[in-house]
């Protein structure tokens, strides 16, 4: 609900006069601003673009060129925009240690969690300081209060927000080194130069930067003017690099939350409603489990009956013997059906009725989906009567704190937060549900714990991707897409975890509509039509279940994209073009055509193929970065499809570390494949009924294609592009469209394949 109106009326009164004294941001005269622009879509539940829909405009009289698409809202602002200005306060706020062993330590405000980002920065780091990257050490920061925003890790945001911060700071530390050596010898510092983790003076003589380290701290020190190195001068980084921890990983050598030993922390688990957010009214048989072998304690906390033993295996037996009357929770009735009766009703209509033109619809549904990181939800906590110490993989870690703090009733300040390398997230880490849950219990039960959460409460009670509808129409005449409309029915997704508070704060903290607000604010700002197809709109309505929801990789764009790319192909199909000319006379950037072209190249469109095998090919644009997918599907069997080969193209504008790219964009096919054929939650009487990855069917090696081909574009402009969530829409738009041409069935209901073929677990 909104303020009164007086509040909106002062914050209004605000952002103007904090306009007034800002920049606008690249803003011509006469144009909107970017924080104007963000104030507008967070203050409004919904963009509306006027236009002229008459009959002359929806049927031109003869065939022209393509009907030209207003800017999006994505295309003037995107949300790694704003992450990035939000950063800006703070961004300088870095700290990098030269040690006396010559090494260089960077604490890094972002939570790595598998995409790479360590080695990504640690390359900036060793290039600035002409370092070898194996002398450059990369570690989680503490969460930090005082960087306000700068520590929320999403939105494909990491290197787009510190690139230069990182390069600035290394370069600070650099000059301070030189600065060092040119005091000691006497010399001009102008002259000296640095390689190898040394400075070196013309004559030969040379100072290792573990030496340098002591007398190049000192405050006194007379440093000249700081400048990164010129880009073209880069060695290293542009260059594949192997990940850092890459072998700790697969030697079981990488430490994780529950590898860490903190005195007195014994194991616990907690067992959970049989339905989302039930509560606990009665514990019939407490004594006896309390008996059990290895039992130490137990508590009633919010989320349901926390069991401590001396073994995991010991507090899993005490928590499955439990006997627990529970109360409702917020979605008891809910099944697939009803879910998806819901959204259909919630979708918005369309404006344009199909007068006068040909028009193409189609409707989409796809599935809840989990998560499901290899490493399931946990945490250690040690709670005191003054004070608590918490770690996890948290991406939101300030928030995290300020939430652990309230609920303890402690300060602040008297919260640590220890941010872990977490084994894999795609947005489900952006929530701190373990570590808050840990706290809780160590308090109730006044001891440290170690808490896991089994891989049966991840799938069910964790957070998922949320269920969504779409309906698409187009209309078209003479050759020409006159009108897209696409209109979006989802479940909540939450944006509890500090998002929505960058929005607002962004924005000036104008009135706001709540979560929806957020939700159609980050909707905007991440989901945009690649093509020229005259007037786009694109619209999203959540319904209001309370289910465990979260961002999940490219958050709305995977569905909302991948059902867009799938009616590309059907509106090349109605007239009579094939869908890779359509796309390359219909794309609006150069780079997103240029990208189209490599994989057709790359992957040979249009190449003879055997009945039931086929191609399939789909663009996608976000972040200021483009990718393009081909793959080629055996569909023989309709019900068990399989990408036998893909080809993908990615242009990231400047890319740090070609290989994590690679690997990036090799994760959002194998995550496409997954959610396109076969991977999807079951919702039943309030509760997916999947509990492990023999249920929830995700891709193995066998579904995967042995020929994948990345192809990583070289630098192409001024911009750092994200590539975290670039990687998934092409590949979901492409295999259905390889589907839809190997089988003639168009695929409308993902995942493909979906049907309960196991005993769920009890609940």
């Amino acid at each position: 609900m909104a303020r009164p109106t007086t509040e909106a009326t002062e914050a209004t009164e605000a952002t103007e006069a904090t306009e007034a004294t800002e920049a606008t941001e690249g803003a011509e005269p006469g144009q909107v601003g970017r924080r104007r622009f963000l104030t507008y879509l967070v203050a409004a539940p919904t963009l509306t673009v006027a236009a002229k829909l008459t009959a002359d405009a929806v049927a031109p009289s003869r065939a022209e060129a393509v009907v030209p698409t207003l800017p999006q809202p994505a295309e003037i602002l995107d949300l790694g925009d704003v992450l990035t200005l939000s950063c800006a306060p703070t961004a300088g706020m870095l700290v990098l240690e030269m040690t006396a062993d010559g090494r260089a330590r960077l604490q890094l405000p972002r939570a790595e969690v598998g995409q790479g980002i360590t080695t990504a920065t640690a390359m900036l780091v060793a290039e600035e300081l002409d370092l070898p990257l194996e002398k450059v050490d990369v570690v989680l920061s503490d969460a930090r209060t005082e960087l306000l925003f700068n520590q929320l890790t999403g939105g494909s945001n990491t290197m787009r927000s510190l690139y230069d911060p990182v390069r600035g700071t290394a370069a600070t530390a650099r000059a301070r080194m030189v600065a060092a050596a040119a005091a000691r010898w006497g010399a001009d510092a102008s002259r000296l130069s640095t390689r190898d983790g040394s400075v070196w003076a013309p004559d030969g003589r040379s100072a290792s930067y573990g030496d340098l380290a002591g007398p190049a701290s000192r405050s006194g020190l007379s440093v000249g003017v700081i400048q990164p190195k010129a880009e073209s001068a880069h060695t290293l980084v542009g260059t594949p690099a192997s990940r850092k921890d890459a072998r700790a990983m697969v030697t079981g050598k990488q430490v994780y939350t529950l590898d860490l030993d903190v005195p007195g922390a014994n194991p616990v688990m907690v067992r959970r409603p049989p339905t989302i957010n039930g509560t606990v009214r009665k514990v019939a048989n407490e004594a006896a489990v309390r008996a059990m072998p290895g039992i130490i304690d137990i508590a009633v906390v919010p989320t349901g009956v926390a069991v401590l033993a001396e073994t995991f295996g010991q507090a899993l037996d005490g928590k499955n013997a439990l006997d627990v009357t529970w109360g409702p929770g917020t979605v008891d009735g809910e099944t697939n059906e009803t879910i998806k009766k819901k959204l259909r009703a919630a979708a918005l209509p369309f404006v344009v009725p199909p007068l006068l033109t040909q028009y193409v619809d189609g409707e989409f549904d796809f599935a809840f989906a989990s998560h499901a990181p290899m490493e399931s939800n946990s945490a250690v906590a040690d709670v005191r009567e003054d004070s608590a110490t918490i770690w996890a993989g948290l991406k939101s870690p300030i928030v995290a704190k300020q939430t652990i703090a309230r609920e303890l009733g402690l300060p602040e300040n008297k919260v640590t937060v220890h941010v872990q390398q977490g084994g894999g997230s795609f947005g489900r880490r952006l929530f701190f549900d373990a570590a808050l849950e840990a706290a809780q219990i160590s308090k109730a039960m006044k001891k440290p714990v170690r808490l896991m959460w089994s891989r049966i409460d991840d799938m069910r009670h964790g957070r998922g991707r949320a269920a969504s509808y779409h309906r698409i129409r187009a209309t078209f005449a003479l050759g020409q897409v006159l009108t897209f409309e696409h209109r979006v029915a989802s479940v909540e997704t939450d944006w509890s975890h500090g998002l929505g508070e960058i929005l607002t704060a962004f924005a000036a903290k104008l009135p706001v509509g709540g979560n929806l607000t957020f939700a159609q604010t980050v909707f905007l700002l991440t989901v945009k039509s690649p093509y020229n197809f005259g007037v786009t709109t694109q619209l999203l309505n959540e319904v209001p279940l309370k289910f465990h929801t979260s961002a999940w990789r490219s958050v709305y764009s995977a569905n909302t994209r991948g059902a867009e790319e799938i009616m590309v192909d059907e509106i090349a199909a109605k007239l009579g073009k094939d869908p890779l000319a359509f796309r390359r006379e219909f794309i609006k950037e150069q780079r997103q055509r240029a990208v189209l072209d490599k994989v057709a190249e790359l992957g040979e469109w249009g190449r003879k193929l055997p009945a039931g095998f086929a191609q399939g090919i789909a663009v996608h644009g976000e972040y200021k970065s483009y990718t393009a997918c081909l793959v080629e599907m055996d569909a023989r069997d309709p019900k068990h499809p399989r990408v036998t080969k893909a080809t993908i193209a990615v242009d990231v504008g400047k890319p740090v570390n070609p290989r994590g790219i690679q690997a990036q964009m090799l994760g959002g096919l194998t995550d496409a494949i997954s959610t396109t054929l076969t991977a999807g939650l079951h919702i039943d009487q309030g509760l997916p009924l999947e509990g492990s990855y023999s249920q929830f069917h995700y891709a193995r090696q066998k579904n995967s294609p042995m020929d994948v081909q990345v192809h990583v574009m070289p630098a192409t402009g001024d911009d750092i592009g994200g590539a975290g969530e670039l990687g998934l829409p092409a590949p979901v738009g492409a295999i259905a469209n390889a589907y839809a041409r190997a089988t003639g069935i168009k695929p409308r209901s993902f995942p493909i394949t979906f049907p309960v073929d196991f005993d769920p677990f009890p609940r």
